[in-house]
């Protein structure tokens, strides 16, 4: 189980015995405010938390069960709350993202979202307004499964966080000046279940029993490393959905992604052990001269044990690979109907900043959101433009399998989240256009069996990845980069699945239209809230320099 610093324990025991019960309401109420902490002991600043608390307690659930948030903002701007990983069939218009599918909770205001949990696994709630979640609005969302397909004793759950100083806007406006010098790079702090690093509370196994753990990277920007040295890890999960059962040394998860693993204890509590948790690794370089941060942990078999410490197990580490891992319900590739085409970049724009993207295309948001335009312009609905240049929506067919290739010619590696799904991770490849890339790098290899689904994919540097799935869910839905600093800078696209579709099957209700109208925010017509191709009155995008 995850502990808190301020004692908060989830009731584990309570929880699996709910699962036997009927779906019911899990009923949850958030004053989303600033709260003053210092969590690593550097300086205090005003973060976001809830009901006064950082960090905020996890949410749980079961298969079945509808999740009713209400949200009340208590902070001096607007925001909104995104569940990671949760499709929202049927319920788009609950996703979250500001001038996406709603528009934001105005200071003083106050929005309930509610939508079933259809899904088992492990989830995440955030804020997605002006990149909350990077001070401090976010929290695990667990929903538990009726019928487990694989058996374990009892469960622990690891939430990796980074930290900073500062806040996200201060850092946000430092990078985006011109005139200024860009801010120092800083690797940030580790956090481990609220803790700070290695203040981070043991965790208990009884000897033959397995252990679920469930690791979840809540970060804003770095990667975080796994290990369990000592014992053996299975991979059960990726990104709430099931896998085969496949060893792993360690796990590494980019920003946003989650994995559970199945680990049965020893046979004996004669020894204690630690975990081992590194952040900022290979795919995220470290801040020159900097020491890659390493974190440390107990693993209890009885507190009178000696310890045998990581470097007792000098093995070298190795990862599996998001192409070694089979689905467990062992789907083949899906046949793609349509082939799509996109590419990421860092690059120099018209307004002398170097900004991230999608095809040249830096994403602003627009005047009307993206959903209420997919509702109410009609047939034009299937016509791209009418979201306007600064949006590269693409809009899809119903029940079409589409191929999304991404290509990374960067030399970072990029966290590409989709919303509104998850997808097939079916191969990876060189980047085109990309001088660097070749085989050597990027080897072509591909899943041809089973692939896994997840809903975040990363895209090594120099590499493209292809992804594939069934566009089944008509709405509005995010296509982005889950480094803050990059989506925040434009590495954003949207995708419209069956305008037509979702125009007949319209339920959207009547309070997230109020939403928009108690803040004089168009619910109708194209991006700039005409109709058309009338553009008139959005702002003119950067364009490549």
């Amino acid at each position: 189980m995850i502990l808190y610093r301020d004692g908060y324990t989830p009731p584990i025991a309570l929880i699996f015995f709910a699962c036997a019960c009927f779906a019911k309401q899990v009923h949850v109420s958030w004053d989303v405010g600033y709260v003053s902490v210092n969590r690593v002991n550097q300086n205090t600043f005003n973060a976001i938390g809830v009901n006064g608390r950082l960090p905020i307690p996890p949410v749980y659930a079961t298969v079945g069960d509808t999740l009713v948030l209400d949200v009340y903002n208590s902070l001096n701007v607007t925001t909104t709350i995104h569940a990671h990983g949760i499709s929202q069939n049927g319920t788009s218009y609950m996703d979250g993202p500001a001038m996406v599918t709603q528009c934001g909770i105005p200071p003083g205001g106050s929005f309930t979202y509610r939508f079933n949990l259809m899904q088992a696994g492990t989830y995440w709630l955030h804020g997605h307004d002006r990149h909350q979640n990077a001070d401090g609005l976010r929290t695990p969302l667990v929903i538990y499964d009726r019928h487990n397909p694989y058996d374990y004793d009892d469960e622990h759950m690891f939430v990796f966080e980074d930290w900073y100083t500062n806040s996200f806007e201060y850092q946000l406006n430092r990078t985006l000046d011109i005139t200024q010098p860009p801010p120092p790079r800083s690797n940030g702090f580790g956090l481990i279940n609220g803790f700070n690093g290695n203040d981070t509370a043991p965790i208990s196994f009884e000897p033959g029993k397995t252990y679920r753990i469930r690791l979840i990277n809540m970060s804003t920007n770095q990667w975080f490393q796994f290990a369990l040295p000592g014992h053996r890890m299975f991979i059960i999960e990726t990104d709430g959905e099931y896998t085969e059962r496949t060893e792993a040394d360690g796990i590494e998860l980019s920003p946003a992604q989650r994995y559970s693993v199945l680990v049965t204890a020893h046979d004996s509590d004669r020894f204690n052990y630690q975990y081992k948790v590194t952040m900022n690794t290979d795919l995220n370089a470290p801040v020159p001269g900097s020491v890659i941060p390493v974190y440390h942990g107990l693993v209890e078999y009885h507190r009178d044990s000696p310890l045998r410490a990581a470097n007792e197990f000098a093995q070298k580490i190795t990862f599996v690979n998001d192409i070694a891992i089979n689905s467990l319900k062992m789907e083949p590739p899906l046949p793609v109907d349509r082939s799509i085409s996109v590419a990421l970049g860092n690059s120099l724009f018209s307004t002398g900043q170097r900004l991230f993207h999608f095809d040249g295309i830096v994403y602003s948001p627009p005047k009307v959101p993206s959903l209420f335009t997919a509702l109410t312009m009609g047939n034009q609905a299937m016509d791209p433009r009418v979201y306007g240049p600064q949006t590269h929506a693409i809009v899809l067919n119903h029940l079409e399998v589409v191929e999304f290739t991404v290509h990374n010619p960067t030399s970072q590696a990029h966290p590409i989240h989709f919303h509104g799904r998850s997808f097939q991770v079916y191969g990876f490849g060189p980047a085109d256009n990309d001088p660097l890339a070749n085989t050597t790098i990027a080897p072509v290899i591909y899943n041809n069996v089973a692939p896994l689904r997840r809903d975040i994919v990363v895209i090594p540097g120099h590499h493209h990845a292809r992804i594939r799935f069934r566009a089944d869910n008509p709405g509005v839905w995010l296509m982005h980069c889950h480094i803050d600093l990059h989506s925040a800078m434009g590495m954003v696209l949207t995708i419209v699945e069956a305008p037509d579709v979702l125009q007949r099957r319209n339920n959207i209700p009547e309070d997230v239209v109020q939403l928009c109208q108690s803040q004089n925010i168009p619910t109708e017509g194209n991006a700039a809230g005409n109709w058309g191709l009338d553009m008139t009155g959005l702002p003119t995008p950067p364009t490549l320099a």
